[in-house]
């Protein structure tokens, strides 16, 4: 009876041994945290290219999965408030708006060091002179969106 025991006891050792799972990536180093990636690839919103403006609306399909197709929205509408409250800082202080796109970029993104949160390819950040709002658009690429 010893021997049974002992026997099956090696081959559950031997069987719980090395393995080809590959675990979770390696955590960046001791202090440091992983960067997420950013932008500051602002465009000029031209109504007229016909460019489709995508809403960062939270469309729920799953709801397992729920939390993470609201993930991309969420950043996106995040990303647009952080911008509007910069225009409206700037409108405070100076009394106006930024009088156009190259104000916009030197004066509200470069002074303050904006950092966009990166979008999927096929969408594209671009500020709306006219109403001075940050918009997202879909660049007709004729490639699906992820």
């Amino acid at each position: 009876m010893n021997r049974s025991l002992i026997a099956l006891l090696s081959l559950l050792v031997v069987g719980s041994g090395c393995s080809d799972v590959v675990g979770p990536p390696p955590a960046p180093p001791v202090g440091q945290k992983a960067k997420p990636k950013t932008t500051d690839d602002i465009g000029e919103f031209d109504p007229a290219a016909g460019n489709e403006v995508v809403a960062p609306d939270v469309k729920i399909t799953n709801p397992i999965t729920g939390p993470l197709e609201a993930y991309q929205p969420l950043k996106q509408k995040i990303a647009g408030m952080n911008i509007d409250y910069a225009v409206r800082m700037f409108h405070a202080l100076e009394g106006r708006y930024p009088k156009d796109y190259d104000e916009f970029m030197t004066r509200v993104i470069r002074e303050n060091n904006m950092r966009l949160p990166s979008l999927p390819s096929g969408l594209k950040y671009q500020y709306d002179v006219e109403n001075h709002k940050l918009v997202v658009v879909r660049e007709d690429t004729g490639e699906a969106v992820e």
